[in-house]
């Protein structure tokens, strides 16, 4: 019975790794060992900053929500809360795309949030 030599199979798993690494710093371009520990490093990176990704733009989009609110004279908060006492269902991707672009259409939003908004006592 012949024996099976795997050398293909070894190539093909270690150039799958070198491929990835591609465009990579010194050895770990080309040295499978030190390439397969950066391609594997790359990938936790990549899986966390998936989900940190989502976190940035929600921070980004209030902060744009905050800036364009504080012009007519509300808060962040408080124009949430009026949004939310209004029935008004935007997210806030939506609601910083119209701060950003449609500044009449966001005025009106958060005019009536304003109107929602209980009178201070």
């Amino acid at each position: 019975m012949s024996r099976i030599k795997r050398g293909t199979t070894t190539r093909a798993k270690h150039n799958r790794i070198l491929d990835q690494a591609k465009g990579y710093y010194g050895r770990r371009k080309n040295t499978i060992r030190i390439a397969r520990q950066a391609v594997e490093k790359a990938g936790q990176y990549a899986y966390r900053d998936r989900k940190v990704k989502k976190r940035n733009f929600r921070a980004l989009w209030i902060q744009r929500i905050n800036a364009a609110v504080r012009a007519e004279g509300l808060t962040y908060s408080q124009f949430m809360h009026g949004v939310k006492l209004a029935g008004i269902e935007l997210d806030r991707k939506v609601m910083a795309d119209l701060a950003m672009n449609e500044g009449g259409v966001f005025a009106a939003i958060i005019a009536q949030a304003k109107a929602a908004l209980p009178k201070a006592a």
